[in-house]
């Protein structure tokens, strides 16, 4: 199946990235009610996030093997709801892929914010102080620096980025966390984090944000639905059955352990006077726990009617990134996630692959490497 069959829709000849990206996320932005000369601002800001590789033709492999996606490419979208609401776009994108070493994808991703900076006129403080704890000279982990972008009316997005707690060393995770949290005068927080089997992320909102959050991502391995219930840490924080059923339709009921990939929690700090956090979201990687994308979207449709959200507009999502059947491959939708916020009701975001590169096999299928979109 080739790149522009798969839902690029870039015309004759061999697709690039950059085109194949900016030609879904121009119909992403069309399904959630932007207007055309938004998406085409965002398209433009993604194919500047994306660099040199913007133009690398899709039928080379990809620029690098990144841990954002399960195929390799660089980017990433979801579309994040609420009753009564149109969903909010987002897209995820590391700025340095292709850079040839974590250092070097740092720095690039580290001047793409900059350029973020001088076009949008907000400030980086936050990252400034945590500059030298995850982006040190020769770091370690998975990635350097992601970007993301809540795509708003207007063509001003919201700005977060992503650092690797293990940039100084797996080992090393959890310290490296506290001392950022310290730095950014949440000196108690970490103490009231739950217990976890990792710290794959910490991330940050710059920019025009109402409260500017500082996010802890923590890895649970094996979780059953009863022990998600269990681990938000808000005061007061939503009910634990209510994470628990959410955990059981998002995982299905072949999943009572997340044995494979494992589920995540986000924790959110905006307080500095308070300990506790103001959010928590549980993940779960439904990709793992599904035979394939149309099993996945009947659970992500069951999960947004229990909470009032017309889901409607989902197959539309999944139609504006690709033209292949739902069942014909699993990983179109990777991650189901339960989000609450202090003084806002509770979001459902579904996180959508863009599949430039390979389209992963149903489940159902016996073991064999992912297949060539092109």
């Amino acid at each position: 199946m080739s790149a522009a069959r798969a839902g690029g829709g870039v015309g004759p000849g061999t697709p690039t990235l950059g085109a194949f990206t900016g030609g879904q996320l121009r119909r992403l932005c069309a399904v959630a009610g932007l207007s055309e000369a938004d998406a085409d601002t965002y398209a433009q800001v993604l194919s500047d996030a994306l660099g040199p590789v913007a133009g690398r033709p899709l039928d080379l492999p990809p620029p690098s093997r990144t841990f954002l996606s399960d195929d390799h490419t660089p980017v990433e979208y979801s579309l994040s709801f609420r009753p009564g609401s149109a969903p909010a776009v987002r897209v995820l994108v590391e700025p340095g892929c292709g850079a040839g070493s974590l250092a070097r994808s740092g720095r690039t991703g580290l001047e793409t914010v900059r350029a973020m900076t001088q076009r949008w006129d907000f400030a980086t403080d936050a990252l400034d102080a945590l500059e030298d704890l995850f982006l040190p000279p020769e770091p370690q982990g998975t990635l350097a620096l992601w970007c993301a972008l809540e795509l708003r009316p207007g063509g001003v997005p919201g700005v977060k980025v992503y650092l690797d707690p293990a940039a100084n060393g797996a080992e090393r995770s959890a310290q490296t966390v506290r001392e950022a949290l310290r730095r950014l005068g949440h000196h108690q927080a970490f103490d009231v984090l739950p217990e976890a089997d990792g710290y794959p992320f910490l991330a940050l909102d710059l920019g025009d944000w109402d409260a500017p959050r500082v996010k802890v991502y923590l890895r649970h391995d094996a979780l059953s639905a009863t022990g998600a219930g269990h681990l938000c840490r808000m005061r007061p924080g939503p009910d634990p059955a209510s994470v628990a059923a959410f955990h059981r339709a998002a995982a299905g009921p072949k999943a009572p352990l997340l044995t494979g990939r494992p589920g995540l929690t986000c924790h959110s700090f905006t307080d500095t006077g308070s300990a506790w956090p103001s959010g928590f979201t549980l993940h779960i990687p439904v990709r793992d726990y599904a035979e394939h994308d149309g099993e996945a979207l009947a659970r992500a449709t069951e999960v947004l009617r229990r909470y009032g959200i017309d889901a409607g507009v989902l197959p539309d999502a999944l139609a504006a990134l690709t033209s292949r059947r739902p069942e014909d491959g699993v990983g179109l939708i990777a991650y189901l996630a339960l989000a609450h916020q202090q003084n806002h009701p509770p979001r459902i975001t579904t996180y959508l692959s863009a599949e430039a590169y390979a389209v992963r096999p149903p489940n159902r299928a016996p073991a064999r490497s992912a297949q060539p979109v092109h």
